[in-house]
């Protein structure tokens, strides 16, 4: 697949776009915390007089939280949709195979019906043939 045919995916699919936007969102927080992070073990060991104030980790800590919750929680409720969808389609299947097997049940009966008739109808033709070869021949 070239690179024409995976855009044009892309742009056809709004919530391929949304994802794809919130997988960015996600990997730019985890690389400003990482720079953060970094520039923080590199910072020259100063005196408390001359350190310079120190970068609010606790709030990039918590927006690579939450992106990360907001991406997982699509996800999951994605998933979550999938397996209701998949659950009624058991239950379906399941009703399905019980309404063929009634109709198999009723159809093998009708077919036992059938066979006893038409015994019944060769039995009588046998008895009337021999009825009428005995009249022929008396």
């Amino acid at each position: 697949m070239n690179a024409t045919n995976r855009t044009e995916e892309v742009e056809q699919n709004p919530e391929v776009d949304s994802n794809l936007a919130a997988v960015s969102e996600v990997e730019a927080g985890i690389r400003d915390f990482v720079r953060n992070d970094i520039a923080y073990l590199r910072r020259p060991v100063a005196s408390p007089e001359t350190a310079p104030l120190e970068p609010n980790t606790d709030a990039t800590v918590n927006n690579v939280n939450s992106l990360i919750q907001r991406v997982a929680g699509t996800s999951l409720a994605e998933i979550e949709k999938l397996i209701s969808e998949l659950e009624s389609l058991r239950d379906l299947l399941h009703a399905e195979g019980q309404r063929v097997q009634r109709e198999i049940s009723g159809y093998a009966q009708l077919s036992q019906a059938a066979m006893k008739s038409t015994r019944m109808i060769a039995d009588n033709v046998t008895q009337w043939k021999r009825a009428a070869d005995g009249l022929r021949n008396s």
